[in-house]
């Protein structure tokens, strides 16, 4: 004989199947389902406990219990993962794909790539895309300018409220509580600055971008190493720029050579900003690194290729894609809780930091 809990559970899951329930939609609260199936709260928790067991539902504190599941997973067809990024052809974005691939691909999952071009307007035209299709098991997205008030906030919290799994790669919105797998960005300030003090220097200046939540954090992390080593933080030696300022970054060379007059080191927020400090420092026929030391991040190509190849900080983002990928997936297929995943990075070091004896 069947028993009462089974009763909702089989009602449930028919109201799945069949169309009527779907991913995102609420359940009748337990009072409901009491007066519906004349049972007691004590086996309404029961049903629903077992169906959040097989991943069909999830409660929600305050709001009460949500479909979760995704139909064509349990009828065995392909679960479909957007990939959103800034770009998606150059820098560590490739490496970013290639481990997002190497775990969806032979599981089955088919992975729709997509660009924002680090632009909140198309950022928005895409979740509004995906909210409207629905097309999509789950995202796996970059944040776009996340040092900054971002508009598309709620359109990440409606995407949540459909029961749509989002997992943030390479930074997050703070604002946010949404889980992110990146870099320890602060970390990676951290120790970047912290290898220039240890080489001798004292005069350190900074290069860090404004718009993106990464900048902020390496700022921090270059901070704190500069204040543990009792190195005097001359603010004027700082310089933020944005997206848009870093494109004509080697044109206003003079203005990078004024603000950093007087130091004999930089932190570059990422490799790209150093392979630029190289070039300008190159045409103003100062030497990299027996005028200026400078150290990177990320440590991509641009640090391997550099006319003075960059000492820069790992950003494993072949590791970053395939945690990504493993998180969304384990919560789409098993409804795995997704946590937040942060990579410690490692120092590589090249030729472009020189060891001092100031005094």
């Amino acid at each position: 004989m069947q028993k009462k809990y089974e009763q909702i559970v089989g009602w449930v899951n028919e109201q799945i199947h069949n169309g009527i329930l779907a991913r995102g939609d609420r359940l009748p609260s337990e009072n409901e389902l009491m007066e519906r199936f004349g049972v007691s709260r004590q086996t309404v928790r029961r049903a629903l406990e077992e169906l959040a067991d097989d991943g069909l539902v999830e409660g929600r504190r305050g709001s009460g219990t949500y479909v979760t599941a995704n139909i064509r997973r349990h009828k065995d067809e392909e679960v479909r993962i957007a990939v959103m990024l800034t770009c998606v052809d150059t820098y560590i974005f490739p490496a970013i794909i290639k481990g997002i691939e190497s775990v969806l691909t032979p599981e089955g999952c088919t992975m729709q790539i997509v660009m924002t071009d680090n632009a909140v307007e198309k950022e928005r035209m895409l979740l509004k895309e995906f909210i409207r299709t629905q097309s999509v098991d789950g995202i796996i997205a970059e944040t776009v300018k996340s040092g900054l008030p971002n508009p598309n906030l709620n359109l990440y919290r409606e995407l949540e409220d459909m029961g749509m799994p989002v997992l943030f790669v390479n930074s997050f919105y703070k604002d946010l509580d949404i889980p992110h797998v990146s870099m320890d960005d602060h970390m990676a300030g951290y120790l970047a600055a912290r290898h220039l003090a240890e080489c001798g220097h004292r005069r350190i200046g900074g290069i860090f971008k404004s718009d993106d939540g990464q900048g902020h954090l390496r700022y921090a992390g270059y901070m704190e190493a500069l204040m543990e080593k009792e190195i005097k933080v001359r603010g004027g030696q700082v310089i933020w720029t944005d997206t848009e300022e870093m494109k004509t970054m080697e044109e206003e060379g003079d203005r990078f050579l004024k603000r950093l007059k007087g130091c004999t080191a930089c932190v570059c927020y990422n490799d790209e900003t150093a392979y630029k400090l190289v070039r300008i420092c190159q045409t103003a026929g100062k030497r990299v690194p027996e005028d200026l030391s400078i150290v990177g991040i990320d440590n991509s190509a641009l640090a391997q290729f550099c006319p003075v190849p960059l000492t820069s900080l790992e950003n494993p983002a072949e590791k970053l894609g395939r945690a990504a990928a493993e998180i969304i997936s384990g919560k789409i297929r098993k409804n795995e809780k997704m946590e937040s995943r942060e990579f410690e990075p490692e120092l590589v070091m090249r030729s472009s930091v020189r060891v001092v004896h100031e005094i």
